[in-house]
């Protein structure tokens, strides 16, 4: 396929962008997710407190509950089904709260883009590992950012989480969107692996624990260290220069275009 052009040959414009959660919308992990897990697993008595330096280890693996089960494999503590859903019942509980609390600050130009894409009537996607409660509570506390979503997946709706293509391949089809349509921004290379395996272009604005993506950086339409503000501008990492020191829609147009 020619780079700009869709299978039938016109310009691939800009439809859909789906925005991963975790890292990319919010910085959820560290003062969030962690904190909820910890207070989760000393109420339930398992072995297991999770520090900043080793969560960000525990982040190379998707999925807060595979985390956990490969982390009772390491120490030889099995985990029963009930438990596991116990815990994930109490961890959902105390990330509603960090939440409503405000532990968790979406990040730079995050805002500012959706609205951007909401006045040009592109429509924004959730596509996120993670299960629907904590996108609901996240949206909850940010009553604005509600509106700005068309739709959203969770790992609630597929058998496969990310790196596996599942998640955005049924975001594609609920969305009616051609791949060459759409683009995905992420931050980790579990998500840069799904969007590309679902055939979409993917912006990353890395998430600094994701020391196995800078090799795969070229993959990627473009690599920005975050989405930028005007008071806070975005730098470039990889990819085609941002002039405007914030990622627009006009930007993201031209990522696709680009191929």
């Amino acid at each position: 396929m020619v780079p700009g052009l869709d299978a039938e040959g016109g310009m691939q414009m800009l439809n859909v962008v789906f925005w991963d959660v975790d890292g990319t919308l919010a910085d959820t992990e560290m003062d969030g997710h962690r904190p909820a897990f910890n207070r989760a697993f000393q109420e339930l008595g398992l072995p297991f407190h999770w520090n900043r330096e080793e969560y960000a280890r525990r982040l190379e693996i998707p999925g807060g509950l595979r985390r956990v089960q490969q982390a009772c494999q390491e120490v030889g503590h099995p985990i029963s089904d009930e438990l596991l859903e116990q815990l994930r019942e109490r961890k959902r509980i105390h990330y509603g709260e960090r939440i409503a609390a405000g532990h968790v600050g979406w990040r730079p130009g995050v805002r500012r883009l959706l609205h951007a894409l909401k006045s040009a009537g592109i429509a924004s996607w959730i596509v996120t590992s993670s299960g629907r409660a904590s996108v609901n509570a996240l949206l909850a506390a940010s009553r604005d950012e509600q509106d700005w979503f068309s739709g959203i997946v969770t790992a609630d709706d597929v058998q496969r989480g990310k790196p596996a293509p599942d998640l955005y391949q049924l975001a594609i089809k609920r969305a009616a969107v051609e791949p060459t349509h759409a683009l995905a921004i992420e931050d980790s290379l579990a998500g840069l692996e799904s969007a590309r395996a679902a055939g979409l272009a993917c912006l990353l604005t890395p998430s600094p624990w994701e020391t196995g993506l800078p090799a795969r950086y070229g993959e990627a339409v473009a690599v920005l260290n975050h989405l930028g503000d005007p008071d806070h501008t975005s730098t470039v990492i990889a990819g085609p220069a941002c002039t405007e020191g914030v990622v627009t829609v006009k930007y993201l147009q031209a990522l696709l275009e680009g191929g």
